[in-house]
């Protein structure tokens, strides 16, 4: 089993900050805290579980779990450019605040069993959601459905802001939780490749570097912050880019 800090390290040493990184810094906190308010504004919505009705064989849907304490609705902004920008069907669910993994994961099972088993599936998680998708796939047989995951702020590795809340979730979100280094450990025995979308001014994951999961690709955003990782033009481009990128190989794939 990896220890704890066998993760990737990409944020290099502390400095001194210079004025400079003072005032990026400072930018970076207000607009998460923007975001945050965006979030409350959003959450009221998409309560109940969204599956998109005639679904084709060989369809892309993209299945977005939500992070602790939001609903669906914040996933709003993101759906939109999944739909306009990659013709994908998306589905949805809200879970209960302090529900933990695996149970949010075998909600997760529910709705991917109403997609038609000729689509394919990519699964995006933000923060707790992250978790929630990598544990479907390795712990309860996702593996055998999903095409590719991606995280968003996910603490793979756990983060010191959990040990204050040593109940609930925030047992399993802490730097020493068993269930996340089982998830670690098993990280490479199915080829469902990931993305780990990380903020470096991720004030919630602590250290940022737990937002790196063991395997798959990587993709650090400058002075991002937790929730503006639901927002942020590149990470949303990103996800586009990544599920693009599934729907051009299958397309050379049957032309061949």
């Amino acid at each position: 089993m990896p220890p704890l800090d066998d993760m990737p390290p990409f944020l290099g040493s502390p400095s001194s900050p210079d004025a400079g990184s003072l005032r990026a810094s400072l930018r970076a906190q207000v607009t998460d805290t923007l975001s945050t308010l965006r979030e409350v504004v959003l959450m009221p919505r998409d309560l109940i579980p969204v599956v998109p009705p005639q679904l084709q064989h060989e369809d892309d849907v993209v299945v977005l779990v939500h992070g602790f304490f939001a609903t669906a609705g914040v996933w709003r902004p993101m759906r939109r450019a999944l739909v306009g920008k990659t013709g994908a069907k998306v589905a949805s669910f809200t879970h209960a605040p302090g529900v933990g993994i695996d149970r949010i994961a075998r909600s997760l099972a529910k709705i991917v069993e109403r997609v038609p088993k000729g689509c394919r599936v990519h699964l995006v998680g933000h923060s707790l959601g992250g978790l929630v998708v990598r544990w479907y796939v390795q712990e309860l047989g996702g593996h055998a459905r999903v095409t590719q995951t991606i995280s968003l702020g996910s603490p793979f590795g756990g983060t010191v802001r959990a040990h204050p809340f040593p109940f609930l979730v925030g047992r399993e979100l802490g730097r020493s939780s068993q269930l996340l280094a089982r998830l670690r450990a098993r990280a490479h025995e199915h080829d469902v490749p990931h993305t780990s979308v990380v903020g470096e001014g991720d004030m919630i994951v602590v250290p940022a570097e737990s937002a790196v999961f063991p395997r798959g690709d990587v993709l650090v955003l400058p002075r991002c912050g937790h929730n503006t990782l639901l927002f942020h033009d590149d990470s949303i481009a990103h996800v586009v880019e990544k599920v693009r990128g599934i729907q051009d190989s299958a397309r050379l794939a049957s032309l061949g």
